[in-house]
């Protein structure tokens, strides 16, 4: 049976330090080199993932920014790209800009990602900017987001605490054509992440894409927030790390152990090397 082995990244195949321990890499690259069908299924952009992921010999696309990319590793292009349309960014913007609300805006033009953001007066979102210029080299630009009237706009995120984000979800989850996500931030105690993309993109459909481009018979997924639980429709088995949200665990029938002790690197482990039935 070719089964694909799927992992969300920030509180699953990652440490509490948004790292792969020593560990996790040299069992998932000793499982590849014996035949392991691996990707991931994050939330994250290239820019860090490409970083994060350096270490393992990925041999399958990944699927980026909660399904919005699908992404070649080895090349570094990318295979899908949902972009929003640019009534929709306008509405979007117009709606962030009269609640206040501080964000970011992401658009791929010419194969190649640019981050925007209008303002960084939230200590979150600074903090947020700050932290991925240092660790990942990135470049954001500060812009009006009225202004991209064309189709390359893909993302808008927004991180702050729950009773800030709330009414800013309230007033754009219904807006037609956008997919949004509003769940906890893994690594903080107080603060929340809303993600603003078009509404044919989720990790559900990059899994499947991969499902059927690669003609897998089983995909086993792991994951431990709310937005991974589209993933785990698209599929077989399901497995929350034993940190996860109380409701994906009780969402799922599996679990393995915590992201901080490798628990997915040694399910997979098990259970790629398990006699067949």
């Amino acid at each position: 049976m070719k089964t694909l082995y799927i992992s969300d990244l920030d509180g699953t195949l990652l440490n509490n330090n948004a790292e792969l321990s020593d560990t996790t890499v040299e069992i998932v690259n000793r499982l590849i080199a014996d035949g392991l069908h691996f990707s991931v299924a994050t939330a994250r952009t290239a820019a860090s993932a490409d970083h994060i992921l350096a270490g393992l010999a990925l041999n399958l696309p990944v699927v980026l920014m909660n399904g919005v990319l699908i992404r070649d590793p080895a090349e570094k292009r990318y295979l899908q790209v949902n972009t929003l349309p640019p009534e929709t960014v306008r509405t979007v913007a117009a709606t962030l800009k009269a609640m206040g609300a501080a964000a970011l805006m992401y658009e791929i033009r010419d194969g190649e990602q640019k981050t925007y953001y209008e303002s960084l007066d939230r200590q979150a979102l600074r903090n947020f900017v700050e932290a991925r210029k240092a660790k990942y080299h990135k470049t954001f630009t500060q812009t009006d987001f009225s202004s991209h009237s064309g189709d390359s706009v893909i993302y808008f995120t927004l991180l702050d605490r729950y009773d800030v984000l709330e009414p800013v979800y309230d007033a754009v989850k219904t807006l037609p054509g956008i997919n949004a996500l509003f769940y906890k931030d893994s690594y903080s105690a107080d603060l929340w992440l809303m993600e603003i993309h078009s509404a044919s993109a989720s990790k559900k459909n990059g899994v499947r894409l991969l499902r059927e481009t690669y003609g897998f018979d089983r995909v086993i997924g792991f994951g431990d927030n709310t937005n991974d639980l589209p993933m785990f429709e698209a599929c077989d088995i399901k497995v929350a790390v034993a940190n996860a949200r109380p409701e994906v665990l009780a969402a799922v029938g599996r679990q393995c152990g915590a992201n901080g002790a490798d628990g997915v690197a040694r399910w997979i482990e098990e259970d790629f090397y398990a006699p067949a039935p």
